[in-house]
């Protein structure tokens, strides 16, 4: 009996990392937010970043490219992540970028972590730390290893639509993002999240990344940041088009805007 041949789609492996950065990330326009936001707060460039979180790095390979001058660290406790932008990411630097880049399998709370102008914790990773203390202890340590007159840039996401269970659906080219709220505790306000794929002519990969976080209010995380000592807080608001989408367009705000959902950066000076 002849072997039934293997579709192209079937044959090529799912890459998961590579879904997500085309799905969520956008890591060339992230950098040239945190170097203008910089130079717009402290009234220079920065040269340092540390990225936490970091997973596969992305942000630190286009920070690197930025010019001669500027240096990454990545920190992430998971391998996986970190071997994946090894292999995919780092090839693809010049030798003088990759000299300026330098990854760390380590713990964000670990003291003595690497000086920076600038520390990134993106893609609400931060969320992780359900406890306020945790919280705490991690923007005591930025602020420890940041320069002087460093920021800390930390994202943040909510709105009406995050306080229940509900399924997000973004069709890219050749594959389909879900974005799947699947509970939400009001008194804890803790809530998991689950990424799943549709690549077109496949299977639905389900629960390909999922999370459990706690939802933290702007509020809450400006003032944890200003208790463990930086001295001035700021928001970052996204604007919306004009059918209310986001448009990837950040500026300071002293107010919001009531919406399903939002996303903006609390930025911390020290």
């Amino acid at each position: 009996m002849a072997k039934k041949k293997k579709t192209k789609t079937e044959s090529i492996p799912f890459d998961k990392y590579s879904y997500y950065k085309r799905a969520v990330q956008a890591p060339d326009t992230d950098v040239e937010f945190l170097r203008d936001t910089y130079k717009e707060l402290r009234g220079s460039a920065p040269e340092v970043l540390r990225e936490d979180f970091c997973g596969t790095f992305s942000i630190c390979c286009e920070w690197v490219k930025l010019g001669p001058k500027y240096r990454a660290h990545g920190i992430d406790l998971d391998y996986e992540p970190i071997q994946y932008g090894l292999t995919h990411y780092a090839p693809q630097l010049s030798k003088s970028q990759r000299e300026r880049l330098t990854i760390h399998q380590e713990n964000v709370l670990n003291p003595g972590l690497p000086k920076a102008d600038v520390i990134a914790a993106m893609n609400f990773s931060h969320y992780i730390f359900k406890e306020r203390s945790m919280m705490k202890s991690y923007f005591h340590n930025c602020l420890q290893t940041l320069n002087d007159g460093g920021i800390l840039v930390a994202d943040s996401f909510g709105g009406s639509q995050c306080g229940e269970a509900n399924e997000e659906t973004t069709k890219h080219k050749g594959f389909t993002y879900y974005w799947d709220q699947e509970n939400f505790d009001p008194v804890t306000n803790f809530a998991q999240f689950h990424i799943h794929f549709k690549v077109d002519g496949q299977k639905k990969m389900e629960r390909v990344f999922s999370y459990d976080w706690r939802m933290w209010s702007l509020p809450e995380l400006r003032e944890m940041m200003l208790e463990v000592g930086f001295k001035k807080t700021h928001v970052y608001w996204e604007g919306t088009t004009r059918s209310g989408e986001g448009n990837g367009i950040f500026r300071p705000v002293e107010k919001g805007e009531e919406c399903q959902a939002w996303i903006a950066y609390v930025i911390g000076e020290k």
